[in-house]
């Protein structure tokens, strides 16, 4: 049952895994996602709703905070090579999608992030406020994890605290350059690292900058 009034907003999140901090103590998710089913499944205090951002407002309540994961595939600089093949609809798709999520995040005034892997967006927008790797916040994690390495943009604001690190060793190195090519490849690797899920709660769950919508 949610005990607190604010709600938190997650954007193109399917895992869940950036907002179970936040659910566990007692405030009221929800994950929006086209791959969740179409409407709203609530699973104790997150609620997966099946929407496109584009389309979706976030109820009337105060917005906590606000976390998006607009998709990467056709603006990471990591497919540079295929980017004349996937023509320049793609292109401006996914700069609609993350566009979205800046939109978002600016008519709720909550702080925010938006990731993205190392891409065109600090061409087309602005450079990111902060890049790390999961292992660097691995030690949040009981016992420790998510030693690997997998270089992430962040682009910040409305008062969003970044949390210190935690670094571990990254034993397993670029693990996601080696996952198998399959249909959930994609969904595996933009799987919220679970340690900078608890880094940034514990950063921000104090901040007292959240806005009534």
């Amino acid at each position: 049952m949610s005990r607190r009034a604010e709600i938190v907003i997650s954007l193109f999140d399917r895992t869940g895994n950036m907002v179970a901090p936040w659910a566990a103590a007692g405030y009221h998710c929800y994950c929006v996602d086209l791959q969740h089913p179409v409407g709203e499944t609530r699973h104790g205090n997150i609620t997966f709703v099946g929407a496109d951002v584009r389309e979706w407002l976030p109820p009337f309540a105060a917005v906590k905070i606000l976390f998006a994961f607009p998709p990467c595939t056709d603006v990471a600089a990591s497919g540079a090579r295929w980017f004349r093949d996937k023509g320049i609809g793609s292109l401006i798709r996914a700069l609609q999608l993350f566009e979205a999520s800046v939109r978002l995040a600016e008519w709720t005034r909550a702080p925010y992030l938006i990731e993205n892997p190392v891409s065109t967006v600090a061409t087309y927008w602005r450079k990111p406020d902060h890049i790390f790797d999961p292992c660097d916040f691995g030690g949040y994690l009981m016992p420790a994890g998510d030693a690997y390495t997998k270089r992430t943009c962040l682009w910040t604001g409305n008062g969003f605290v970044m949390p210190p690190p935690k670094r571990i060793a990254p034993t397993e190195g670029s693990r996601m350059h080696r996952l198998a090519p399959t249909t959930e490849r994609a969904n595996l690797r933009s799987a919220t690292p679970k340690g900078f899920a608890q880094a940034v709660f514990e950063a921000n769950h104090h901040n007292e900058l959240a806005f009534s919508a």
